[in-house]
Formats: structure tokens, sequence, C-alpha cells
């Protein structure tokens, strides 16, 4: 790797050290670029991505997790439209999602186009896993939690779930409603959920705009739509990307150090898990970096199963994914294109979040119970043969948005003008998701431009 000392360029806009090539690092690079500010990336993995990335197993390219947005995300859809990859993903024309359970009886919430909170009342309507009282209570309940305040600090001390009980949500309808969405979207169960987070996710996605909950898949592998097109638009636009390059301290002398080596820069995002980041600021900058390590970590694991001929199919009809109630299986995706698998098999990656209770079981104990569920959802496979069965396990995937998580969510600002937090554990008003990545890492380019603007309009160096 070659160093540089990063003196500021004779144009005076700078050069930034940016520390990790995540999202929130990759999108911080790209909104500085766009102005002329030069970047470097300093990662310590072989790759780009962060989170989210792939490998190769049998001729297969696997994405570590099954990773989704919604329509709303729009600061993520920028991240794609800044890489030229809007047209690599596959987004519904409207929310339409398939809802199994094990004894056979299926379900669909599907939208209506009206304004919303509007559009969900038919969908709530015609969901057959609720009987009609439960979709009655389950709009009140709608209603009522878009009147709620996602900021107030009150709803940070509070669950999701204790707020469901209290408005008529009954434990079928938890499950088989509430469940489904907060689940995947916080990555931690109802009773265990923070309020505020989960109102804003219910408000933004559900019951705002009415295609804000349209799902969004990549239709490539991640590694090549947040890893191989990132680097090549950042290297094209004068950035540069240092692989394999381990930080291991930010001093408050405005350097780093990488691989052992000092590293001089005249702003520095530090843009990796809050786990890793209260390692690496100074006190001098955030004297309460040691609050972030009670942000935890909530983990998920993804079950992959290959099988010699197609088994995804609802009511007939075969279907790029589904949901799941009453089972350990909560969302199964088609992987099959995706992942170049050819011959008139299928690939199904089972997705679990807030799994807590299977992330250090083993594999064997893991294939038994995934398989046999499988089976139950999709009766298909009870006469499919599995010709490959493996299982990626993402321990530290999320923080945990429990109560009490808001308030240690640092904002991008530190106390040294220069250094400056990205990442989706940050205050970004959004849950840790790639949108909250990405809303970090647009929000540190602006207070980079901001510093960087100020430093040469006072002629000093700010270092």
């Amino acid at each position: 790797m070659t160093t540089r000392t990063g003196d500021a360029r004779a144009d005076g806009q700078g050069e930034v050290a940016i520390v990790g090539g995540g999202l929130a690092g990759v999108t911080t690079a790209l909104a500085l670029q766009e102005t002329g500010i030069r970047t470097t990336i300093y990662e310590a993995r072989p790759r780009l991505g962060g989170a989210t990335h792939s490998f190769t197993r049998g001729g297969l390219t696997v994405d570590n997790g099954q990773h989704i947005f919604l329509k709303c995300c729009s600061a993520y859809q920028g991240l794609l439209g800044r890489l030229g990859a809007a047209d690599r993903v596959r987004v519904q024309d409207r929310l339409d999602i398939p809802v199994l359970t094990p004894g056979g009886a299926t379900g669909r919430l599907r939208r209506a186009k009206a304004p919303g909170p509007l559009h969900l009342v038919p969908a709530l309507a015609r969901y057959r896993l609720l009987p009609p009282a439960d979709r009655v209570r389950a709009v009140r309940a709608s209603l009522a939690l878009d009147r709620l305040d996602p900021d107030d600090p009150a709803h940070d001390g509070t669950t999701i779930g204790t707020w469901l009980a209290r408005h008529g949500q009954r434990p079928a309808a938890r499950d088989a409603l509430w469940d489904l969405f907060v689940t995947a979207a916080l990555n931690i169960r109802l009773d265990e959920a923070a309020l505020g987070p989960a109102a804003m996710v219910c408000q933004t996605g559900l019951l705002g705009r009415s295609d804000a909950a349209d799902i969004g898949v990549p239709a490539i592998p991640l590694g090549d739509l947040h890893g191989t097109l990132a680097a090549a638009k950042i290297e094209r636009g004068g950035g540069r990307i240092e692989l394999g390059a381990k930080v291991t301290a930010v001093d408050a002398g405005q350097k780093l150090v990488v691989n052992g080596s000092p590293v001089s820069a005249d702003a520095v995002v530090v843009a990796v898990p809050h786990r890793v980041a209260s390692s690496l600021v100074p006190a001098e900058a955030s004297p309460e970096r040691g609050r972030w390590d009670g942000l935890g970590s909530s983990p998920i694991v993804n079950v992959h199963v290959v099988y010699d001929r197609p088994v995804l199919r609802v009511d007939g009809r075969d279907e790029p994914f589904a949901a799941a109630v009453g089972s350990p299986v909560q969302w199964v995706f088609d992987r099959t294109a995706i992942s170049g698998l050819a011959g008139g098999g299928q690939y199904l990656a089972v997705s679990v979040s807030a799994a807590d209770r299977w992330i250090d079981t083993p594999t064997a104990e893991l294939r038994s119970v995934y398989l046999a569920e499988l089976e139950r959802l999709f009766p298909a496979a009870r006469r499919a043969r599995v010709t490959d069965f493996f299982v990626t396990r993402e321990r530290h995937a999320t923080f945990r948005q429990s109560p009490g998580s808001g308030a240690l969510r640092p904002a991008s600002a530190t106390r040294l003008p220069w250094l400056f937090l990205a990442g989706a554990w940050t205050d970004t008003g959004w849950p840790d998701t790639m949108e909250g990545a990405v809303r970090s890492g647009l929000t540190a380019a602006r207070l980079v431009r901001r510093h960087l603007n100020r430093v040469r309009s006072d002629g000093v160096s700010g270092r």
C-alpha cells in the first residue's frame, strides 16, 4: 500500500480519508468526489461492500444474506443511480406478499392503488390469516400508530410489543401481521424492539405514500452491486481505494495509523461498525464513545438450500419470495437466477432475523429443522432432492434496536472539527438498514464539505 501525507490540493479542496468501505463509506466517497474533493477509502478487508458481499460456492455466486429495500428508501436508490445500477434491481409494481403457514393456510398482503394509508385497508380486509375482528383492530392500531411522534424520547423507553398489546393487538395479529414487518425491518422481536424506530418504519413504509412499501431486490450479486460497481465508479472519479488497509488508530493530531504507518488527511470519516469505531475515535472527539458498546448487536442467520427442481410455489403460482408465520422460516427468496444456477433446479435462501436462538446452532441441526419446515410450507419440496445445504451467519448484523438504544446513537459531527462518523448505527433517523447507512454517508459528506470550505475561507490548514 502507498501512503501519502494528504497535504491540501492546489484548488483548496483538501483530501479526505474514509475508514471503512461499506455502504456508508462508499456513499461518502461518491458524494464528495462529485464536488471535486479527493478521497481515499481504507478498507481492512479485501473488498468493498461491508456487511453486503458475495462469495462463490460450487459454481454458484452466493450473497452472504438476502438484502431488500423498499421504494421509500430514496437515499439508497440515489446511490444506485450514482453507480449507474438503477436497472440492476427489481422493484414490485405494488406491494404483494404471499404469506404461508405450516398448516397449509395461506394469505396475501397486496396493497390497493389508493392514497396512503387507505391503500392498506383492502389488503387487511382480505388477509385470510387474521379473523375479521382482528383485521378491524389492526386498522385501528395502524391509525393510532400513525399519530405517534417517533422522535419523542419517551418512545425510546418502551417496546412496540407493549404498545400493540395496549391497542388491542392479540397474539394472533402480532404473529401474523406486525411481527412479519417489524422483525424483518429492525432485526429484533416485537417485545424487544423500541417503539420509536418501529413506529418510524411503519409510518414511512406502510402508512405513508401508497407505494412506499413496494419491495425491491437486487438482480445481480451484492458483491457486484456494492463492491465492483462502486470501486469502478470511485476510481473513475479520481478516488483511491486501499484494500487490506487496517486502520488501528485515529489520533487528535489529525493522523491515521494504517498498517502501522501514519497517514495525514484534511478530514477523516470513520465509517465502521460501532464496536470498531469506539476503539478508533479519540476521547477528544467523543468522550461518550465508551457508551457505544451499549448498542450491542443482533444476529441474522441465512439458510441456503439448493433443490433439484422448483419448489417455491404458492397457490399454484411461482413466486420470487414468500413470508411465513408460525414457523422458524420467516422470509424465503428464490436465488436461482442471480446465483447462476442452471439445470432446472432452484436455490432458496431463508432469511432469519433476530436469530439469537439459531446463531450458534450446528449446521446439522439447522438442516434438520429447516428442511422439514420448508417441506411443510412448500409441498413440492417433499418430492425434491436437496443438492446442497449451507448456512451463513452474521453475528453482528445490526445493532440491537431495543429501548434506550436511540439515546446511544451519536451524531455524525464530533468535537474535533475534522473528524466525522458514518454508519447505520449513527443517528440517521432510520433503523440499522442499507438506507440508514447511505443516509449517514450523505450527512458525513455534507459536514466534510462545510468543514473544508470553512478551512479554505479562513486560510488555515485546519490541523
